[in-house]
């Protein structure tokens, strides 16, 4: 079973990491990959400590959008981050990047010049690339599109939109992450697109330590619990949640390459 996207290095973790590594191995979790915001070094740091630990880790590093408004007038000072911090941890991906219009902690412009600057340095290092798209899906296809120029490749992360934006992420190449909101009551176009994403398009995560699955919501989420996400998306899908899991494990190899 894997984790493709968690926090494992925010604060939230530091009083017991361990602990919480324990509880995902017990689990059954096999790898994990661990987002890191590039120009946090206190994260970065907690990154190294964390790999000491647990080897399983992999890393992916990235200006989040909230993040981009220090970047003003100079993305290619973000790109640089990015790719810093990315080769730091020795990055299995650059992200997560993208556009965030639901809070707005940035200027949209600002944002999207951020966002292109890091997509065009991942395709020069041949990386794929983690989205965060919130209630900026066409700017973010286009984005993807022409800066991507048809090398980009990667994930949306924590997908939580409808057929629709889902085959255009599809129709790019792109895998669909789906998280623990796959398990809430409500989420049952969620689920409908859980169903028509193809099977080897697909990923589960965390997103730890936020939006803790049934039963845990309103937890402190952790990578234990993709076993939560796991089980719903097997059910939906109607196969094993063995073959479901094994099928997640190979989507993941084929995105970021084989486990050392």
């Amino acid at each position: 079973m894997i984790d493709s996207h968690c926090h494992l290095a925010d604060e939230a973790f530091a009083g017991d990491l361990e602990a919480v590594i324990d509880r995902a191995k017990a689990a059954g979790v096999r790898e994990v990959v661990c987002i890191l915001s590039a120009d946090e070094l206190d994260e970065l740091t907690r990154a190294e400590h964390l790999v000491k630990i647990w080897p399983a880790v992999r890393f992916a590093a990235g200006v989040h959008p909230h993040r981009a408004g220090a970047y003003a007038g100079r993305p290619a000072d973000a790109a640089t981050a990015a790719r810093t911090a990315a080769e730091r941890v020795n990055a299995a991906a650059i992200g997560e990047i993208g556009l965030d219009y639901h809070y707005n902690f940035a200027p949209r412009e600002v944002q999207q010049d951020v966002f292109a600057a890091q997509v065009s340095m991942a395709v020069a290092l041949d990386k794929p690339v983690v989205i965060h798209t919130r209630e900026a899906g066409e700017d973010t296809i286009a984005i993807l599109r022409d800066t991507g120029g048809g090398r980009v490749r990667g994930v949306f992360h924590c997908f939580s939109g409808t057929r629709e934006e889902a085959r255009q992420g599809l129709d790019l190449g792109f895998s669909i992450s789906l998280s623990g909101i796959l398990t809430f009551p409500k989420a049952e176009a969620l689920r409908d697109v859980a169903r028509f994403v193809p099977a080897d398009r697909l990923l589960i995560e965390t997103d730890a330590p936020f939006l803790a699955p049934v039963p845990h919501r309103g937890k402190r989420n952790e990578p234990a619990w993709v076993a939560e996400t796991l089980g719903q998306l097997a059910a939906v899908r109607a196969v094993s949640i063995r073959d479901m899991g094994q099928q997640v494990a190979d989507n993941l190899a084929h995105l970021v390459g084989p486990a050392a």
